[in-house]
């Protein structure tokens, strides 16, 4: 076995190289002065079971291309099997037609990776878990749930787990966060919102009773941030004692930063799906958990022919 990593998340290459105690495998990637990408795999992969580790986080085309351009080196350097390991799928927002003539774009991608010459998929909470159809290879979605499990155990005591309420940011999110919810015995809210145009929200009602709650806004994805300091806003409105986030990946385009500074959030807890610019790792109200060990143990499940299911009980 051995674990190739892009440029897109080194940080976290290395953390899951640590827990399987292997080492990474010499690449070289370079871009020409036109921005076209160069690859080189500096050791022999013949036969070798690859792991190939690269989040097609922003820029999002760069890394989506990088990804296909490290499958198609080791597919004519006789891999004998690809594993692209993307903890964060990009494009899977877009999932579905929203009106005529418009794409399923995450269906093309998973379509690109298919044909650049990679056997498996693994990822971490996909957008829409119909998504894994969309590959015509073996898919493994991982939860990030464990992660934020064992972080809102080490943070609040049993008596404060009790005044817990997770909410939905929406109501396509009720099911994820019901299933986090069954963890502490404890209720769920929805957040009724709209969408007057991509990237705004507008909370329209909160289902449920938040008043005196300690409130746990949970998602998949905080992109600029809007619907999620919106709901915090409206939570504290009904009533709720506090609103903290936990999403597992952060996209966190411009403003996202700003306006969870200033929101009502206490902390927006993120995952390290996508490696952060400097400016989120300095903002005080967002706390990062890490995937490394959950990869890195799937990982070596797969490459063991085990069960990857089991990780979830």
């Amino acid at each position: 076995m051995k674990l190739i990593s892009g440029t897109a998340n080194e940080a976290l290459s290395r953390e899951i190289a640590d827990v399987l105690d292997i080492p990474l495998t010499s690449v070289d990637i370079e871009r020409f002065r036109d921005q076209e990408i160069f690859a080189k795999i500096n050791e022999n992969v013949r036969g070798e079971d690859i792991f190939l580790i690269q989040p097609t986080s922003a820029p999002a085309n760069d890394h989506l291309m990088e990804l296909l351009i490290l499958i198609d080196a080791l597919v004519r350097a006789s891999a004998q099997r690809i594993t692209a390991v993307i903890p964060y799928f990009g494009y899977a927002r877009q999932d579905r037609k929203t009106g005529g003539r418009t794409p399923i774009s995450a269906k093309l991608v998973a379509n690109l990776v298919s044909k650049a010459g990679a056997h498996r998929v693994l990822t971490v909470d996909l957008h829409a878990g119909q998504i894994q159809g969309f590959f015509d290879i073996p898919t493994d979605n991982l939860f990030g749930q464990p992660v934020f499990v064992d972080d809102i155990r080490d943070k609040f005591s049993a008596k404060d787990r009790e005044n817990l309420l997770f909410v939905s940011p929406d109501t396509g999110g009720v099911v994820r966060t019901r299933s986090i919810a069954k963890q502490f015995n404890a209720d769920i809210a929805i957040v009724d919102k709209r969408r007057p145009k991509a990237g705004e929200s507008e909370v329209m009602n909160i289902i449920g009773d938040v008043a005196g709650r300690t409130c746990i806004l949970y998602d998949d994805i905080i992109d600029s941030g809007g619907t999620l300091c919106n709901a915090a806003k409206a939570l504290k409105d009904h009533g709720a004692n506090s609103v903290s986030a936990y999403i597992t990946h952060g996209v966190l385009s411009d403003p996202a930063v700003e306006r969870i500074t200033k929101s009502e959030l206490t902390e927006v807890v993120i995952t390290n799906t996508i490696c952060q610019p400097q400016a989120v790792k300095d903002c005080e109200k967002i706390r990062e958990c890490s995937t490394g060990r959950l990869l890195g143990e799937a990982i070596r499940r797969i490459a063991n022919d085990e069960s990857v299911s089991k990780l979830f009980g």
